[in-house]
């Protein structure tokens, strides 16, 4: 009775302002599901956008459709007390003006619960302030970029992917320590990624380390100019912080000139397979890569957690392929579920985010997840890899840092064992 009465209060006091300028969300904490949007007795609906299509759907179009078929997964086996997970998809063509339209539908129209996964630094920069203001969760979004991690200015907002600094940090020691003497240059896309990731290299190397800087806009796919930029200026070795279709443009556009660094890519633009695909016949140009990750490799039939994962994605996935991009998109789905379990039954948007900022988090992850209340950003280190033989393999520890000027210091804690079908439990 109290919950009614509570509840009556609301909505007079909803129609009493009907004409000024408060809006009543009715997320009310600790007011039951009814009150919540996007939450009923039987179901939880969530959302995100993604470049389904444009310069960035390579490889990226995977992710969601691995999320989707490991909820499908979990809403198979009971979902998550009792409630099954609808994940809403809208494709915003890495176009940050589609971005802001299709996440108001989202919010608005669809009424989600909280917004997971959005994709791409541009893109999702241009609509924290509306998630924030609609009070939104705004959980693990597609990117490293730091502006995620200002839990003082947006409460509801937490990374998911290790930050373009600290990977800009880890490949520039590896550089440091293996590589010296040798030219070392970057190439990175025009916004926070490369930025970010440029920063992290010259925390390492200094700024005198670099020898040459070149950026790359995604709307435009003549990187021609760049490349002979880097090849003029000696270059030697080569960071990329780029999406992986401009991945395979500045290696295959450099191949074309006859200038073959050695590469040292982002685990954003890293999948070997994605990249061999766009590369096609030219794929034997990725031979010697370096790269970062920080997820088992899709390759690897070994790990346990890639065991399950392809179980689930044969079963729920239409028979897609199976790469890194659907290992992530169902470490995302894992992790999700994680979050709902440490936020109980009685499940509020402030709950949620008062579960994530509890943290103590695991999962198929090689790298700590860093989430607190003080610490909103994602998995906190990474570990090279090298293109042998056509195969991406892991090599050496791996590294955790922090995007200041902490060391970058050996990570020596395994990932736990998967369940063993898949689903967390409290």
């Amino acid at each position: 009775m109290q919950r009614i009465a509570r509840r009556g209060l609301t909505i007079a006091a909803c129609l009493t302002l009907l004409g000024g300028a408060v809006a009543c969300t009715g997320d009310e904490s600790g007011g039951g599901t009814a009150a919540v949007p996007g939450v009923s007795d039987t179901e939880i609906v969530v959302g995100t956008h993604m470049p389904l299509t444009g310069p960035a759907s390579a490889g990226y179009s995977k992710i969601s459709p691995a999320t989707k078929a490991y909820f499908d997964h979990v809403n198979a086996n009971g979902g998550v007390y009792g409630r099954k997970i609808t994940y809403k998809v809208m494709d915003d063509g890495y176009n940050p003006a589609n971005t802001q339209q299709v996440v108001r539908q989202l919010v608005l129209q669809d009424k989600v619960f909280a917004v997971i996964n959005g994709l791409g630094t541009p893109t999702h920069s241009g609509v924290l302030d509306f998630l924030k203001s609609n009070r939104v969760p705004d959980l693990f979004v597609a990117s490293g970029s730091r502006t995620w991690d200002q839990p003082e200015k947006y409460p509801h907002t937490f990374g998911f992917n290790p930050d373009y600094t600290v990977e800009g940090k880890i490949l520039a020691q590896y550089a440091k320590d293996n590589f010296a003497g040798k030219k070392v240059c970057f190439l990175g896309q025009d916004d926070d990624f490369g930025r970010d990731g440029l920063l992290g290299v010259e925390q390492i190397l200094g700024a005198e380390g670099v020898v040459a800087r070149q950026t790359y806009v995604t709307s435009n796919t003549n990187i021609g100019p760049q490349i002979n930029t880097l090849k003029t200026a000696g270059c030697e070795v080569v960071v990329l912080a780029t999406v992986p279709g401009f991945t395979a443009l500045a290696i295959g556009t450099a191949a074309r000139v006859g200038f073959q660094p050695q590469w040292m890519v982002s685990n954003v633009g890293a999948d070997y397979q994605t990249l061999a695909a766009q590369l096609g016949d030219a794929k034997g140009l990725l031979e010697g890569m370096l790269a970062l990750n920080y997820m088992p490799m899709a390759t690897d039939e070994s790990d346990p957690w890639i065991a399950q994962f392809k179980k689930i994605n044969d079963q729920y996935n239409a028979g897609a392929g199976f790469d890194g991009n659907t290992v992530y998109g169902m470490a995302v789905g894992y992790l999700f579920v994680q979050a709902l379990l440490a936020a109980g039954e009685d499940l509020t948007r402030e709950g949620l985010i008062e579960a994530v900022e509890k943290g103590g988090f695991q999962g198929p992850g090689l790298a700590p997840l860093r989430f607190s209340a003080d610490d909103h950003s994602g998995y906190g280190g990474q570990r090279m890899n090298k293109v042998e033989g056509g195969v991406q393999k892991y090599f050496g520890p791996t590294y955790e840092t922090d995007e200041g000027d902490g060391p970058v210091n050996e990570y020596t804690v395994a990932p736990p064992a998967p369940p063993a079908n898949g689903i967390p439990t409290l």
